[in-house]
């Protein structure tokens, strides 16, 4: 593997041969002298997702932070999967010894049918091997289905630890707490043995950290904890569909929305227990139904107003995840490299502090500019 300064170099000098768009002539102030890039489940474009190779690749890429989505398992360890059905992502569909645990759940106030993490002990989910998610959209990554187990928590740590030390730069770490007010009704507590998983790593002290939940009352009950353990840790709220209520909220019977939760009176509330918002990129630019940017949100600049950073997610290389007027002719799973700086410079230029992607190369490419 290359060194992350000499990769980080070359990334800078492809640059300029890779832009086509074009800046507006005032662009918002960020809140941060750099927007950060964070790599969405890894390089999530070019390995499979939450694998060892795919957080390698994006550290090799340039990203600021790489992002480990944590799901519990039946004998309570914290493993790197998206969401507690692994289904997709896995080859359990495969495997025979495990026909009979498929089954019908409800996560999150909505039903999926599947094999979830929390049926299966760490030793068992070891002898499954990733798969890619998105095979009709990037059959390049499953070239690699079958190679790679899931890895835990501790193991994430370790090997951005390890990185870290070899590209001598300071590597942060995004963690997603998935499922809490599931796992709590299953009796697991993910925030207590995440803060113990935190406090017992030399690395996770004091490298960056932030801490993402679709949920609020764990982000509330937590953040104290967290800062006494890493001083310079950050909270974020991810923001869910406009109408949705997040998912604590719901098993209450309350009804705020996150589009409440997105209006000034609600960024004022939020910023009592967080430090970041996570909104989707058509939080920022809605689209049309065929696709098109409609006009931007006002919501970055609220944020800011409210004294929260934005970090928004996220940004996809291929024709079928970018705005309409930025495809080209070459198909829905064609990578689009000009198209998608483009978009994420739109993004930036309004002032976005930072954004998820797949392709971290791309995303050092737009914020090099």
């Amino acid at each position: 593997m290359r060194s992350c300064s000499r990769r980080s170099l070359l990334v800078g000098s492809c640059a300029a041969a890779m832009w086509t768009g074009a800046r507006t002539a005032q662009a918002a102030p960020s809140l941060v002298p750099r927007p950060l890039v964070f790599a969405h489940r890894g390089a999530s474009a070019l390995r499979p997702e939450h694998t060892l190779a795919s957080y390698a690749k994006a550290i090799a890429d340039g990203a600021d932070y790489i992002e480990p989505d944590l799901v519990m398992t039946k004998d309570g360890v914290m493993v790197c999967r998206h969401e507690s059905n692994i289904a997709e992502t896995t080859d359990v569909a495969q495997r025979p010894e495990f026909a009979s645990r498929k089954r019908t759940i409800v996560i999150d106030g909505k039903t999926a049918t599947g094999w979830f993490t929390t049926d299966f002990t760490l030793a068992e989910l070891k002898t499954l091997r990733a798969r890619e998610r998105l095979g009709k959209l990037r059959m390049h990554n499953t070239r690699y289905d079958g190679h790679f187990a899931i890895p835990t928590f501790e193991e994430v740590i370790d090997f951005v630890a390890a990185e870290a030390a070899a590209c001598g730069r300071d590597l942060g770490l995004i963690p997603e707490i998935k499922h809490s007010t599931h796992f709590h009704t299953l009796g697991f507590d993910p925030e207590a043995l995440f803060l113990r998983t935190i406090a017992a790593n030399d690395y996770t002290r004091t490298a960056p950290l932030e801490l993402q939940s679709f949920e609020t009352g764990n982000l509330q009950r937590i953040g104290h904890e967290l800062r006494a353990i890493n001083p310079q840790a950050r909270i974020m709220l991810l923001m869910g569909e406009r109408t949705d209520v997040p998912p604590d909220l719901a098993a209450k019977g309350q009804k705020t929305t996150f589009g409440d939760l997105m209006a000034p009176a609600g960024l004022r509330e939020v910023r009592h227990y967080a430090d970041v918002i996570g909104p989707s990129l058509t939080d920022l630019i809605p689209r049309d139904a065929q696709g098109s940017w409609l006009e931007p949100s006002s919501l970055v600049d609220d944020a800011h107003a409210a004294g929260l950073l934005v970090h928004a997610y996220t940004c996809r290389p291929e024709n079928y995840f970018l705005p309409r007027e930025l495809r080209n002719v070459d198909g829905d799973g064609a990578r689009n490299v000009a198209g998608s700086i483009s978009e994420i410079r739109r993004y930036l230029d309004m002032g976005l502090d930072g954004f998820f992607t797949d392709d971290p190369a791309i995303g050092r490419m737009a914020v090099n500019q």
